[in-house]
């Protein structure tokens, strides 16, 4: 069977440093801390007071308030982000078919928060049930391609991925894969995650895997930095609109870039631990890059998982230096996250998103809060410190990582070169 093109013809971004695609990108190249303190709830016993919290976001301004509230907050952004897309697509209910539209999203957590609150009000309401009839409905992970697909009548394949925080990344891979093996002609494909509630910190907290940074949160997120000690959560969405490039080319779409590999593998080491020389990150990148069909050396950008933590950053750097080889000195290798904090299972579509925008505008976006040099990262490698570089970006690289050893790694590519 012959594979088909899969082009990036939509596009729609909510994160800690803007509320759309446009506004993301500037921050991005701007290099914008989303960080500050904690208002989503009281954090004073906390041991982090601090994340990368959405600013000035109603989901009223979007969503009717009677509907949204049978929306967990994972969902309210997933909605906000795929109508973004779909506008921005330009595409109409007469360009597609029904039966080959699909959606996949991902999530890591879902609507955990809906469960918390559902739980503190039985524990305290003297063991009698009340619960919200829409408790399970706005609970379960899979939902949002639900209401996605009910509102574009996307009647194709339609699921959730989860796979922590690799979850859009292989929600991504997955819809590119339908539509590259002939499976379906268009795709809503993306992710979201609200986990900035109670147990979101205070689990990780307990994990110790986040940054206690409270006395400087907007410099606590720091990629590479010897004194990095922990990731900054974060939340938002991002999604894109798929289509087989001739279905795209014949509604004359703007066309972003080209999505032309995607790999997944598995540390198969620990739970949280990555391996220590970073064996499934370079797996996952050679896997990406042998299905987009292009040579290691043709990659130019790569949009690194760096969370900030003291062991998975140097893991994957180890991975890119035993992959690339020489070249690794000739790529841009840059970390957002300093920027957005940590999305978890909405982190891999707005870094996807990023380098799509890389790609397109040849800027790299930098990483941010550099300030004192790990001696265990090789610093001939450029990591794009604290200012964003103009150069000629053909091919990028999106990768990301997550609990339980899961790697997703996908490839774009400059349109029309």
């Amino acid at each position: 069977m012959n594979t088909r093109r899969v082009v990036v013809t939509g596009i729609g971004a909510l994160t800690p440093i803007g509320n759309n695609v446009q506004d993301y990108w500037k921050a991005l190249i701007k290099g914008e801390s989303g960080a500050g303190p904690i208002t989503h709830f009281d954090a004073q016993n906390f041991k982090t007071k601090f994340a990368c919290e959405l600013k000035n976001f109603n989901p009223t301004d979007f969503l009717d308030r009677k509907e949204s509230r049978k929306l967990d907050k994972f969902s309210q952004y997933a909605l906000v982000v795929s109508e973004e897309a779909f506008i921005n697509s330009g595409l109409k209910r007469e360009y597609y078919n029904p039966e080959r539209a699909g959606v996949v999203w991902g999530s890591g957590i879902g609507g955990m928060q809906t469960f918390f609150n559902e739980s503190v009000n039985f524990g305290t309401g003297g063991g009698t049930p009340r619960f919200n009839p829409f408790f399970i409905p706005k609970l379960i992970s899979d939902i949002p391609a639900g209401h996605i697909s009910i509102k574009y009548n996307f009647k194709g394949p339609n699921f959730t991925t989860v796979s922590a925080c690799a979850s859009s990344t292989n929600a991504l891979i997955d819809a590119f894969n339908y539509i590259k093996w002939n499976k379906a002609d268009v795709f809503i494909a993306g992710g979201s995650e609200a986990c900035i509630f109670e147990p979101g910190i205070g689990g990780f907290n307990a994990m110790m895997a986040l940054s206690t940074r409270n006395e400087n949160p907007k410099t606590a997120s720091r990629p590479f930095d010897k004194e990095r000690d922990g990731f900054v959560m974060g939340e938002g969405a991002g999604a894109v609109v798929l289509e087989e490039y001739e279905h795209a080319i014949n509604r004359g779409a703007t066309i972003y870039a080209e999505i032309v590999g995607g790999g997944l593998t598995a540390d198969a080491h620990h739970i949280t631990a990555p391996h220590p020389e970073g064996l499934g990150a370079k797996n996952v990148m050679k896997t990406a890059i042998e299905d987009a069909c292009i040579e290691l050396s043709e990659v130019d950008y790569i949009n690194v998982h760096g969370t900030s933590t003291p062991l998975g950053d140097i893991a994957e750097i180890n991975a890119i230096k035993s992959l690339f080889g020489e070249h690794a000195y000739n790529l841009n290798i840059s970390s957002t996250k300093s920027m957005t904090g940590h999305l978890l299972g909405a982190a891999g579509i707005i870094e996807s998103i990023a380098c799509i925008m890389a790609v397109q505008n040849n800027i790299v976006p930098p990483t941010i809060n550099h300030q004192t040099h790990d001696p265990e990262i090789d610093n001939k490698l450029d990591l794009t410190l604290n200012k964003a570089q103009e150069r000629t970006i053909k091919y990028a690289l999106s990768n990301t990582f997550g609990f339980g050893g899961h790697n997703a790694s996908v490839v774009f590519k400059k349109h029309n070169s």
